[in-house]
C-alpha cells in the first residue's frame, strides 16, 4: 500500500500542495510569529506557498491572520518576506 502524503492547504491560495513543497508560519507558545523551515516547531502552524506572492495574498485576505488566530503587524510581514525572499535565493543556489 502506498504511504499516504499529508496535503496542505495554503492561506494565500487556497491550494492543496504536500508539506514539504510548503512554508509553516508559526505562533510559538511565546507569541512569537516565526518562519518554520523544519516543521517541527512547537506552536499554532499555518501554511504558505514557497512565494512572496501567496504570502502577499494571505495577509491581504486575512488567511494568516485567521489561521494563526492573532493580527499579524506590517512589520512582521517585511521579516517575514525577507525570509521568504532568503529561503527562495538559497534554494535557488542548491540547485
Amino acid at each position: 500500500m502506498a504511504k499516504k502524503i499529508p496535503l496542505r492547504m495554503c492561506t494565500g491560495c487556497g491550494e492543496m500542495k504536500s508539506k514539504k513543497e510548503m512554508i509553516r508560519v508559526v505562533k510559538t507558545p511565546e507569541n512569537e510569529i516565526v518562519l518554520d523551515t523544519t516543521g517541527k516547531k512547537n506552536g499554532r502552524g499555518a501554511y504558505i506557498c514557497n512565494s512572496v506572492s501567496c504570502l502577499q495574498k494571505s495577509i491581504n485576505t486575512k488567511g494568516l491572520d485567521r489561521s494563526l488566530k492573532v493580527k499579524i503587524p506590517a512589520t512582521l510581514v517585511e521579516t517575514l518576506e525577507k525570509e521568504l525572499v532568503g529561503l527562495d535565493d538559497r534554494t535557488k543556489e542548491s540547485l
